[in-house]
């Protein structure tokens, strides 16, 4: 990122004031494509520019591609993320490779671009065991949690421990969505992190609504991003349908953590453009087009776009071409996955323990002689 000065957001003096930062959520670019912080656009350079609208061309594809091979048949559980890729693919550009993520079923795109593979985002779906062999390579990153919430406490643990072993410039990212934080995990988790000052970030994506109940009836706290304050953790909003806003809040909460100071929490404002998952949603019958339209005008690609071609870094043809190009290799990501090796019970009791107990190496043994007649 550009060495020039990036005032976005201070962690520090939230913390020492807990004061009230969610009146107006941090901004570069509106839903109009105008630059309304020209200082922080400036300390980007178009190449970082061009690479943000890549990465969410990126996902914007591979979410089409996904829905289309899940109407297929050819995948099983699918949680669109249409309309939040500026949410996460701003965050994800802010990790480093040291970071530990620990991602919710929404977050395949980060956990994708934090090492996994797209076959192994394919084979989670799948619900087979190889698409955890990102872990084996070497990808700090967790199993995506279905259980909602539940990976704030298994993130808090690894702040921790990321915090004993004194690793340096490492911090551990957990996500959850807005009914995320309804949940009892997510308040234990930010306590835990906090009461022991752990380097970790709190992600808190926004969209409106858990499955088919809007955020107004989940809480009655005026943000989520407050919801941090009585366990003394600093939070903010930012613009999720702007990417650069979301890069650059998502940077200082990790520099903030890193530091020592403990954690930090983040609400990006976003909206899902679609239904909840593939398991048969059906968004038409909780919301209205009334409601949704202004979400659409704010698309984070769409805003992004128009800053790029006034500036001549972006063209329709070259995001055409780009799109094309990652189908193709969606597809054969796809095959690749397809010819995954069958399932057998012995492989799965191989990966219940890295060193089995007596019992079940008792039993992959049975199992092997059974699977090999």
């Amino acid at each position: 990122m550009s060495a020039k000065k990036q005032q976005v957001v201070d962690f520090a003096k939230i913390k020492s004031t807990m004061s009230d930062p969610y009146d107006k959520p941090v901004q570069v670019i509106d839903e109009n494509g105008k630059i309304v912080n020209q200082e922080l656009f400036d300390s980007f350079s178009d190449d970082e520019l061009v690479n943000f609208m890549e990465k969410m061309v990126w996902e914007r594809a591979l979410h089409e591609q996904t829905m289309s091979f899940s109407k297929q048949g050819r995948l099983g559980f699918y949680a669109p993320t249409y309309g939040e890729e500026a949410s996460e693919m701003g965050i994800a550009l802010a990790m480093k490779d040291q970071d530990y993520l620990f991602p919710a079923y929404r977050d395949i795109p980060q956990l994708i671009q934090h090492g996994a593979t797209v076959k192994e985002g394919f084979l989670w779906s799948k619900g087979h065991y190889q698409c955890y062999d990102y872990v084996r390579r070497g990808v700090r990153a967790w199993i995506p949690q279905i259980i909602i919430g539940a990976q704030y406490v298994q993130s808090a643990g690894a702040a921790l421990g990321i915090k004993k072993n004194g690793e340096k410039d490492t911090v551990a990212y957990v996500f959850t969505g807005d009914g995320g934080t309804s949940q009892g995990d997510f308040y234990e988790g930010i306590n835990f992190a906090s009461a022991f000052q752990a380097p970790e970030v709190f992600f808190v994506q926004d969209n409106g609504w858990a499955i088919s109940v809007p955020r107004k009836k989940q809480t009655a706290a005026k943000t989520l991003a407050q919801k941090g304050v009585a366990s003394g953790v600093p939070g903010t909003q930012v613009d999720g349908m702007d990417i650069l806003a979301t890069y650059l809040v998502a940077k200082a909460a990790r520099e903030f953590a890193a530091a020592g100071n403990g954690p930090a929490l983040v609400e990006t404002l976003t909206y899902r453009f679609g239904a909840h998952s593939s398991a048969g949603d059906d968004p038409s019958r909780y919301r209205t087009k009334e409601e949704e339209k202004p979400w659409f005008d704010r698309d984070p690609l769409i805003r992004l776009r128009k800053v790029l071609t006034a500036k001549k870094l972006w063209s329709q043809d070259k995001e055409d071409k780009l799109t094309a190009q990652y189908k193709d290799q969606f597809k054969q990501d796809m095959k690749d996955a397809e010819a995954a090796p069958e399932q057998k019970v012995s492989k799965f009791l191989e990966n219940t323990f890295e060193v089995p107990t007596p019992n079940v190496a008792e039993q992959i043994k049975e199992y092997q002689a059974k699977e090999s007649k």
